[in-house]
């Protein structure tokens, strides 16, 4: 696929495991982040929640955000979500798959085979 990939996560994570072995097992070339290990650029979590929006990359059903003090799970805004993911990037739902200017977050098996054929 000439298009740029780059396919946003944990290592460990069950659902990542079930993304990189679909884009695998098709061949599909990807270049993988592991924000819990790097971490995640601000701007990267701006340019996701300008397209996707920031409830959508907040994973508040997650361990993680479950244990923030109730002070921080209060009153979200875009900025206090963002400033979380950054402190904790577990918190990010993953996976988050970027190909030509797209972003998609989650996994679905049926909309990878949209987006690069069963």
């Amino acid at each position: 696929m000439s298009k740029n990939l780059s396919l946003y996560g944990i290592a460990n994570c069950d659902t990542m495991k079930k993304a990189r072995a679909w884009l695998d097992e098709r061949g599909v070339a990807y270049a993988f982040h592991d924000y819990k290990k790097k971490g995640i650029e601000r701007d990267a979590l701006e340019r996701w929640a300008r397209k996707v929006g920031w409830e959508t990359l907040l994973n508040r059903a997650g361990t993680t955000f479950r244990k923030l003090p109730e002070k921080d799970k209060e009153g979200i805004t875009e900025g206090k979500a963002i400033a979380l993911m950054l402190a904790q990037p577990s918190i990010v739902k993953r996976p988050v798959l970027e190909i030509g200017g797209k972003v998609i977050v989650g996994f679905k098996p049926e909309i990878y085979e949209r987006i690069f054929g069963g």
